[in-house]
């Protein structure tokens, strides 16, 4: 719990600092809400349900996004007398926040991220980051761009086995949208953080097709890899998803 109360610590205080803006300018907010099936790779296998909530806020000055994400799993095994039985062999929550504040020329921004990821099964329970630094777009065309930031920051994280750690780290993301027709579109996201105990790598693959107004399809796929693992798990986990997505 020791990583919510830092991000949420690092929310009210980026809502804090644009109070003011929220009330010169109004509230601008773009929010989708996505549910599906996904099945895994790595360290857990089988088949699941996956959500998340994704929620941009533009105003004046300020360009924020909040995310919350969730994924759960149970298998059907046999036991030794041939009774089956359902186990949780999955379970995970990630919830993110970043502020960054506009500067003068277009796309310029500063901004502060924090996340928190608790994952009962995976290489690290924990893992939380905070970051600072400076972001911008590389390229922009009518159908593409290409948006970079990069920046220090810290990171705790705690093992599986229980061991924890913490340190400086370096930060970058990338991420690239297409829109190849009215109906379709392409993005691939990617983020690393550099540490000297760990590198956390994670990138998203997916593509969306409109069904009306407000309803999306998305296939994803996604892959997390950490450079350091204990004995007995592995260091990348896969997740190829197909949702349902709707914007408001």
């Amino acid at each position: 719990m020791k990583g919510y109360s830092i991000l949420a610590l690092a929310v009210l205080a980026s809502m804090s600092v644009q109070a003011n803006d929220t009330a010169a300018s109004g509230k601008v907010w773009t929010t989708s809400a996505e549910l599906g099936a996904i099945t895994t790779s790595g360290n857990t296998v089988g088949t699941s349900v996956t959500g998340k909530i994704d929620a941009k806020q533009e105003l004046q000055q300020w360009s924020n996004q909040y995310i919350f994400s969730a994924f759960f799993k149970e298998d059907e095994k046999t036991d030794a007398d041939g009774n089956k039985f359902t186990e949780k062999s999955a379970e995970r929550y990630l919830i993110s926040a970043k502020a960054a504040y506009k500067l003068d020329d277009e796309f310029d921004k500063l901004f502060a991220f924090g996340s928190y990821t608790d994952d009962e099964f995976g290489a690290y329970t924990e893992y939380t980051t905070l970051a600072v630094g400076y972001g911008t777009r590389w390229y922009n065309a009518e159908d593409k761009s290409l948006d970079v930031e990069i920046g220090p920051g810290y990171f705790t994280g705690k093992r599986s086995s229980g061991e924890t750690e913490q340190g400086l780290i370096v930060r970058g993301a990338a991420a690239f949208k297409w829109t190849i027709s009215e109906s379709a579109s392409f993005s691939q996201t990617l983020s690393v953080e550099y540490g000297d105990d760990n590198t956390r790598t994670i990138a998203e693959t997916a593509l969306l097709a409109k069904i009306n107004g407000s309803l999306q399809m998305k296939a994803a796929f996604q892959v997390q890899n950490d450079s350091d693992v204990t004995a007995g798990k592995k260091s990348t986990d896969t997740q190829t998803s197909l949702t349902l997505v709707y914007s408001f």
